[in-house]
């Protein structure tokens, strides 16, 4: 009961709000496409009898993604803390894992929101085939989640909202705009290349896109096994920073 009540909490939190949390992170994807499309268009190499458009959706599509689910943990956590009712949270009977899979889940939901309205809002103009349904969707989730612990982190270190935007403006945006959102990596000089492949939203990114074309800058398996470490590693802090009260116990 505990866990269904925290989860429809988090999930009541961004849909009481939709226009914001879902509405908004698609028009301004609407507009990257509409301005990299026109700009782009025949000019940077992509995969053999795929388009620059039908290319450039799916890496659009991850990289909003992968803002959410980030934006969601972090700014409910923080918003908690900062105005005092955490203690609510801590004073019921839920335990770490079940703080921990609320969040989460809560957080893939709006992703699947964002990425579904994306999809569907795009159909019309940009049809996307299926190549690996299963690739696809193990890709989305390991993204999603992965990025949605990393924002309970973020959010259990951060103090307030400069904090949780530093990480965003220092670490998630950069990253997200580096991973091959709107180019092949192919395309890169030797450095960059190689610097490329030590992104961990780049394997997210290509992985994702694999599922629709058959295509991938790096085999599917490594984009796999990169995505599950990092949520490993991402989930073995957060889970111990809940078992040990780390910046929530005061």
């Amino acid at each position: 009961m505990g866990f269904v009540t925290l989860l429809k909490k988090e999930v009541m939190r961004f849909w009481s709000v939709l226009g914001q949390t879902v509405t908004a992170p698609v028009i301004t994807a609407l507009l990257y496409l509409l301005v990299f499309a026109q700009a782009m268009q025949g000019r940077a190499p992509v995969y053999p009898g795929v388009g620059y458009t039908e290319f450039l959706v799916p890496g659009l599509v991850m990289m909003t993604v992968i803002q959410n689910a980030f934006a969601n943990t972090s700014s409910s956590l923080t918003q908690s803390k900062i105005m005092g009712n955490l203690v609510f949270l801590q004073m019921a009977p839920l335990g770490p894992l079940q703080w921990f899979g609320a969040y989460i889940i809560a957080a893939i939901v709006r992703c699947i929101l964002v990425a579904t309205a994306m999809l569907l809002v795009t159909w019309p103009f940009v049809h996307l085939p299926v190549h690996a349904p299963l690739a696809l969707a193990v890709m989305f989730l390991l993204s999603a989640g992965s990025l949605a612990v990393l924002g309970m982190i973020a959010g259990i270190i951060a103090e307030k909202f400069d904090h949780i935007a530093a990480f965003t403006n220092f670490f998630i945006t950069p990253l997200s705009f580096l991973s091959g959102v709107f180019y092949s990596v192919h395309a890169l000089p030797p450095l960059w290349f190689a610097a490329s492949h030590l992104n961990p939203f780049f394997y997210m990114i290509d992985g994702f896109r694999y599922g629709f074309f058959g295509h991938a800058d790096v085999p599917i398996w490594q984009s796999l096994l990169w995505s599950t470490g990092f949520f490993g590693v991402c989930a073995a802090v957060c889970l111990w920073m809940l078992f040990t009260g780390y910046k929530l116990k005061r």
